[in-house]
């Protein structure tokens, strides 16, 4: 039998495209390369169709809201008090809300906002907290100890409570925000990512790979994240939709962002009386937007983690 190489492992797993690593050939000479875990991982995902339809929810928001102002040109800068609360029509196909901009407008505006800083602290959260949660699960010991119990002790203060009280001492803007949720978003991925590598460290390749002189900073980029990167993926579908309904909490208090800026949390708050008024162009529209993109994302969540877990796949 011919000895694998070094060359030959990827993440302690032979490499199919290896020149060492035998394949089954049946009758007919045709050689059968078995399906990677990603591949069966995404044929798994494809086949659920609410994944699907939450997927395409969001790929149609993204478009919307990046591309739609470009082909539907309003002013969301200057109010203009003379087509305040305006009722849908051909030049304002959502009306106008009381300060006279275009709805159909503000709601793209906003959800380019709710996305930015949904995908910004989401990808800060994930990294901060994939780099702490590994370093603590290799290290172990005193060190995990200490690690997770400062981890306990930030989540046992609710975030929209930290978040508001910086909100009061510091202008509201989309990166601030976007910082300021992100770094204090990091505390559940951190214990995610600590569970996975906890049964990780113990398995063979990780085992080998010390014996032969990794570092710990080896382990973890190159052992460890990249096999508990499942978890990591799935993680941030939830986290961006947490930080989009964060947001939208901030907003609809009065903390969201400096106006003009558009937030879908201020419009809601803003119109919170339309409704009483007969204005239901302010309130349905942009509470159904802020509904389906984080059902969307929610839906992609649950897909991923079923995809990406190996019992609950279909054979």
């Amino acid at each position: 039998m011919t000895e694998l190489g070094a060359e030959d492992l990827v993440g302690g797993v032979p490499s199919l495209g290896s020149p060492n690593v035998p394949t089954l050939a049946p009758e007919g000479g045709e050689v059968q390369v078995l399906a990677s875990g990603w591949r069966l991982a995404t044929r798994e995902f494809l086949s659920n169709r609410l994944a699907v339809v939450g997927l395409g929810i969001l790929v149609f928001f993204v478009l919307a809201c990046f591309l739609g102002p470009l082909f539907y040109h309003t002013n969301q800068t200057i109010s203009n008090p003379l087509v305040t609360d305006g009722a849908p029509g051909a030049t304002h196909l959502l009306g106008t809300d009381d300060n006279g901009f275009d709805e159909l407008g503000r709601i793209m505006a906003g959800g380019q906002t709710a996305l930015e800083i949904g995908f910004f602290a989401a990808l800060m959260a994930t990294v901060i907290g994939t780099l702490y949660g590994a370093l603590a699960g290799l290290v172990g010991g005193i060190v995990d100890g200490v690690l997770m119990r400062l981890v306990d002790i930030l989540l046992s203060i609710p975030l929209l409570f930290i978040v508001l009280v910086l909100a009061t001492r510091y202008s509201a803007t989309v990166l601030s925000q976007s910082l300021i949720i992100g770094l204090f978003s990091w505390l559940v991925p951190s214990r995610l990512v600590r569970g996975e590598v906890l049964t990780l460290r113990v398995r063979d390749f990780v085992v080998a790979a010390r014996i032969m002189g990794s570092s710990q900073r080896r382990l973890i980029v190159r052992h460890l994240i990249p096999n508990a990167l499942s978890v990591v993926i799935v993680n941030i579908t939830f986290l961006i939709a947490d930080s989009i309904l964060l947001i939208a909490y901030l907003g609809f208090l009065g903390f969201g962002l400096t106006f003009p800026t558009a937030s879908w949390g201020d419009m809601l708050g803003n119109a919170q009386q339309a409704v009483e008024s007969g204005y239901w162009w302010l309130v349905y529209p942009v509470g159904i937007c802020l509904v389906l993109v984080v059902m969307a994302c929610n839906l992609v969540g649950d897909a991923l983690r079923d995809a990406f877990d190996v019992r609950l796949r279909r054979r």
